[in-house]
């Protein structure tokens, strides 16, 4: 510090005194560098990023987002692509089928939307799943089977997954399906178009080439099998038989009216390719993706110029079209529901779609009654204004009535079960229960995944069917049934990437140490890291928004046919990204809840604490480290982590 007194000893330079106070020299030390001293210290806290807290199947996305960008390195023998479907398909066997079909609440749940957009998960999720197809990647050696055998009733996304999570840790399935083809409501619930077969077809005898997994296709539990034989032959069974049976309208003689049928019934058939072409007119009730199926089917297939056909009967399978007809016309096809356009459960994307393929589509509407002839059919269905009370509609007071002329109305608004011959497994309500672990209360040995507890997304049957296969396990080995986390999901495992890159910390052997203070210097631990996962989702509120830089999302494109073309189209809509925008969309992952190497603390630490770790003993997770010497609690380190992996709490 400097005053005019000390003016001799600058060597003669005029003292000027700008204003009070100006002649004094501020402290850098005192004002910066010591600033806001506590004694808390950085701790690296692994958290759960909100996508995947919102994944029903719980997958890594973080993880997988991180191999494809380059951030986490991959092993040597393997490519980024492989990497990146071996992280994925640790916790969901489709990544090609969901990432063209998943409704993707990963995105709505996306710290990125507080950004600018969220990250398109699922377009970097088709491209893995097609890349894996194409390279013909395979699922790692399974171990050696346990002797032990699981019974698995439903060959859909509940039932595959669980096959395929049971020998991965060493036990063989059968797999009972009363379809011809294992698939599901993959298979029999969406149209190809949608879901390529040859892709579904590839994931599925990827799972099936594990070994160990019998299948017997054309088989009803309850009819040509047993649950007692089942019981005999079986250590347990899982019930994934999904729901096979659909909800009609809540409106008087719906199930007596011949032609009014419900979407699992009508995209069944058109999925066996048994129904060839529709009415003339068709009303679709619903809102959500089966909804939005049913209508574009319906366009797709159209109807004959002279179409004198009950159209029920091929809509439900009691009649087979054998040929496709020469000439076909366009069907009027409307679509009500009860929410505005940009409140339907369908995703968003499917509506515009379906708007551009010539669906008419009526909105804030419930159904009131049909209209019916002297034979008793339904030739109209009336519809009246509504407003949504709690979750039900009511009709608004003197809202407007509509009459849509139909010759076939179907129902898209639910399912449930069909437990014909296996009664006892009856909740009351077409369904069967299951506790927290899975399993059928009361009925030890049998479990339950999806659809058949509460119908909801593919992904949360897969997610299903993977912790089913876990309870499984314990049951089979005799394991106390474990309580499951409170963030139950496939979170990443710093031991096991230490292990992938030579770094395993030493055996500890506590009767050879003296005293377990001041072991940073120790090779026996892993320091200045802690794993919260299991516990804690992220918020963006704990991030450093401002490192961001708004910047626009990579958008597959579609190839959506005109109302003019949509006539017999039946190509797949959705394209994969190519490698270069798989990249670019997974750069911009903010990587949530874990280090992705910005530098930020390292940079901005006043006092050279905070370092990056040593190449020869860095990996993901393990690039920064703090000097407890140098650290003076400023928590600046904390203030510039984008990713909310620092937090101030060591030293309390």
């Amino acid at each position: 510090m400097a005053t005019a007194a000390d003016d001799s000893r600058l060597g003669g330079r005029t003292f000027r005194r700008f204003k009070d106070g100006s002649h004094t020299w501020d402290s850098m030390h005192e004002k910066i560098f010591v600033a806001d001293t506590t004694h808390k210290c950085p701790t690296y806290v692994h958290k759960t990023p909100p996508c995947q807290g919102s994944c029903p199947s719980g997958e890594d996305i973080r993880g997988w987002l991180q191999i494809v960008r380059g951030i986490e390195k991959t092993p040597p023998d393997m490519s980024m692509q492989e990497y990146a479907f071996q992280r994925l398909t640790s916790a969901n066997p489709f990544p090609s089928m969901m990432g063209r079909v998943c409704p993707a609440p990963c995105q709505e749940g996306c710290n990125r939307n507080d950004v600018d957009d969220f990250v398109g998960i699922n377009a970097v999720e088709q491209y893995i799943g097609d890349s894996a197809i194409a390279m013909g990647f395979g699922f790692e050696a399974a171990p050696a089977l346990s002797g032990r055998k699981v019974a698995i009733i439903g060959g859909g996304p509940a039932g595959m997954a669980a096959a395929y999570q049971l020998r991965r840790l060493g036990h063989a399935s059968t797999l009972f399906e009363q379809h011809p083809e294992l698939g599901g409501m993959f298979r029999y619930g969406i149209p190809g178009y949608r879901i390529p077969r040859d892709k579904l077809d590839a994931e599925i005898q990827r799972i099936l080439d594990l070994g160990g997994i019998e299948v017997r296709c054309n088989t009803r539990v309850g009819a040509d099998v047993s649950v007692e034989t089942l019981e005999q032959d079986y250590d347990a069974v899982l019930w994934a038989l999904g729901c096979w049976n659909g909800r009609g309208l809540f409106v008087e003689q719906f199930d007596a009216t011949p032609n009014c049928v419900v979407a699992v019934d009508f995209l069944e058939a058109f999925n066996k390719g048994t129904l060839k072409y529709t009415a003339p007119r068709v009303v679709c009730v619903g809102g959500g993706d089966t909804s939005i199926d049913v209508v574009s089917v319906s366009r797709r297939i159209g109807t004959l110029p002279d179409y004198q056909e009950l159209p029920e009967a091929a809509a439900t399978g009691r009649e087979v079209h054998t040929q496709e007809p020469a000439a076909k016309v366009a069907s009027q096809v409307t679509l009500t529901t009860l929410f505005p356009l940009d409140q339907m459960t369908a995703a968003e994307h499917e509506v515009q779609d379906a708007l551009k393929e010539g669906v008419t589509i009526l909105t804030e509407v419930m159904p009131k009654a049909l209209v019916l002839d002297e034979n008793g059919r339904a030739t109209g269905l009336i519809v009246v204004e509504c407003e949504m009370k709690g979750n039900l509609p009511q009709p608004k007071e003197g809202g407007k009535e509509t009459l849509i002329e139909a010759d076939l109305i179907v129902s898209a608004i639910g399912q449930y079960g069909r437990l014909d011959g296996v009664e006892d497994m009856n909740n009351g309500r077409h369904l069967i229960n299951a506790d927290a672990l899975y399993q059928v209360p009361g009925k030890a040995g049998h479990f339950v995944a999806g659809d058949i507890i509460r119908p909801h997304l593919l992904t949360t049957a897969i997610g299903q069917g993977s912790i089913a296969a876990e309870t499984i396990n314990q049951y089979l080995r005799q394991e106390d049934m474990t309580k499951r986390p409170k963030v139950d999901k496939h979170h990443f495992n710093l031991m096991q990437k230490l292990h992938e890159a030579g770094l395993d910390p030493k055996h500890f052997e506590e009767a050879h140490t003296d005293d377990l203070r001041g072991t940073s210097e120790l090779d026996y631990a892993v320091h200045n890291y802690e794993d919260r996962s299991k516990s804690v989702i992220v918020p963006s509120s704990s991030l450093f928004l401002g490192h961001f830089q708004t910047e626009a999302r990579q958008q597959r494109t579609e190839d959506v046919p005109s109302a003019e073309a949509v006539l017999g189209h039946f190509a797949e809509r959705m394209n994969s990204l190519a490698e270069e925008q798989a990249v670019r969309e997974a750069k911009r992952c903010m990587s949530c809840g874990m280090c992705f190497e910005c530098d930020n603390c390292v940079i901005y630490c006043p006092q050279d604490a905070v370092y990056r770790v040593p190449k020869k003993q860095a990996t993901m997770g393990r690039y920064v480290a703090t000097d407890y010497d140098r650290c003076i609690g400023c928590h600046i380190c904390a203030d510039v982590c984008p990713t909310g992996y620092i937090e101030m709490g060591m030293g309390e």
